[in-house]
C-alpha cells in the first residue's frame, strides 16, 4: 500500500491539519472550503492552490488514516494464521486483527484520541459513497482476506449469512468509534468511562458471540477415572 505524504510545514500543513480537525468534528459534507481556510487562517484559494480541490484534500486525509489501519490489519491476520499452518485462526484473534489497529494507530496520530476515533468512524461510514478508489480497493482486499479467515473459523455458517454477520459487526464498529460520547449522554453516565482497551475487549466478545450465533460450541468434558466392574 502506498505511503501517504503529509506536508511538513507552512500553509499547506495548516490547511491539512484544519481539514482533519473539522472533518472529525463535523463530518465530511458539513465542512466547506471556507471553513477550512478560516481555521487555517489562509485565503479561500489556498485549498485549490495546494491540493487541487476540496475532494483531493479530503481523499488525502482519508488515505492518511485508512492505509496504516489496513496494513496493520493484514499484518495481524497473517500473524494469527501463521500460528497454526493449515488450521483456522481462532475467531477472537481474527476479530482482534480487524479491530485492534483502530486503537493502536491512535498513538501515531496528532489528533486527540476522541477526534481520531470520530474521524475513523466517519471514514468507515463513507464506504460505497465517496471513498477514494485507492481506499475502496484496499478495503475490498481486506474484506476478502477476512471473509476467507472467518469462513475457515466458522465453516458451518453459510457464505451469504457470514457476509451479513461481518457487515453487521462492521456497523457496530463504526457506531462504537463515532458515538461513544452520545452513549455517555443518553445513559446519563451509566455507561461509565471505560478505556478504549476495555471497550475493545467488550466489542470482541460481543462480535464473537454474534458471529457464532446458532453454532453449538463444544465444551470439553472432563474424564473421570475409569472404574472396572466385574460382572
Amino acid at each position: 500500500m502506498r505511503a501517504v505524504t503529509v506536508p511538513e510545514s507552512g500553509s499547506k500543513r495548516k490547511l491539512f491539519d484544519a481539514a482533519e480537525e473539522l472533518f472529525a468534528a463535523k463530518g465530511f459534507e458539513a465542512v466547506s472550503v471556507r471553513d477550512i481556510t478560516q481555521l487555517a487562517k489562509t485565503n479561500v484559494a489556498a485549498v485549490n492552490y495546494h491540493f487541487g480541490s476540496r475532494e483531493s484534500l479530503l481523499n488525502l486525509v482519508m488515505a492518511r488514516y485508512m492505509s496504516p489501519v489496513n496494513e496493520e490489519r493484514l499484518a495481524r491476520l497473517d500473524a494469527a494464521e501463521r500460528k497454526g499452518p493449515g488450521k483456522a485462526a481462532a475467531l477472537e484473534e481474527i476479530i482482534e486483527a480487524l479491530a485492534r489497529p483502530l486503537v493502536s494507530q491512535v498513538r501515531k496520530s496528532e489528533l486527540s484520541e476522541r477526534m481520531f476515533y470520530k474521524l475513523l468512524g466517519r471514514i468507515f461510514a463513507q464506504q460505497g459513497d465517496g471513498l477514494p478508489p485507492e481506499i475502496e480497493d484496499q478495503l475490498r482486499h481486506v474484506f476478502e482476506r477476512f471473509i476467507r479467515a472467518f469462513s475457515k473459523a466458522l465453516p458451518s455458517v453459510a457464505a451469504d449469512e457470514l457476509i451479513w454477520r461481518v457487515h453487521l459487526m462492521a456497523g457496530g464498529m463504526i457506531h462504537l468509534l463515532t458515538h461513544q460520547d452520545v452513549l455517555q449522554r443518553l445513559s446519563q453516565g451509566a455507561s461509565g468511562l471505560p478505556s478504549m482497551e476495555a471497550t475493545l475487549g467488550r466489542f470482541i466478545r460481543f462480535a464473537a458471540a454474534g458471529l457464532r450465533e446458532g453454532i453449538e460450541v463444544e465444551i470439553p468434558v472432563k474424564k473421570s477415572p475409569q472404574v472396572m466392574f466385574d460382572f
